[in-house]
């Protein structure tokens, strides 16, 4: 049972690496720092796969260890510039469909931290208001309040910029 587990749990992973490797680079903005977040994530699910107890849960299970592992480093990198180092942002990923307006990602990423994850999630991973509940681990209605006053937000900020 847990190695049948276990190797869903890598099949998954195996098919999606790409997507974990976009959204990890939204929040990061580094190839290098991206590519450890998704390491980092892959470790700690493959070292924690037995605390999953719903097989149909593994899609929001995971993405909730990639977002957490994304903003532990951007939280490491902020104490790291408060010291005085200074890190410096690669050029950004493309993947062909999945350009990215720099003006809009730049806005995007002034939104408070959680905003950032619901809209990374719902526009950039598709992923539905109900998953992105679960994986923020927050209530559904706050996850649309939140949303839509984010799109706002947005759309303000684009309008003023124009």
């Amino acid at each position: 049972m847990k190695h049948k587990l276990y190797n869903k749990v890598v099949a998954y992973i195996t098919e999606n690496q790409e997507k974990f490797y976009r959204l990890a680079f939204s929040y990061v903005q580094n190839k290098d720092d991206a590519l450890d977040v998704v390491q980092n994530a892959i470790c700690s699910a493959l070292d924690h796969y037995n605390t999953l107890r719903n097989e149909e849960a593994l899609k929001t299970w995971f993405y909730r260890i990639l977002v957490n592992e994304s903003l532990l480093l951007i939280k490491r990198r902020n104490k790291e510039l408060l010291a005085g180092e200074d890190i410096q942002l690669d050029t950004p990923y493309y993947e062909k469909g999945y350009e990215k307006d720099d003006e809009l990602s730049c806005q995007i990423n002034r939104l408070d931290p959680e905003t950032q994850s619901i809209i990374k999630l719902r526009f950039f991973e598709e992923l539905s208001l109900a998953e992105i509940s679960r994986i923020m681990e927050m209530n559904l209605n706050t996850v649309k309040a939140k949303l839509y006053r984010g799109l706002k937000q947005l759309k303000q900020n684009l309008e003023v910029g124009a």
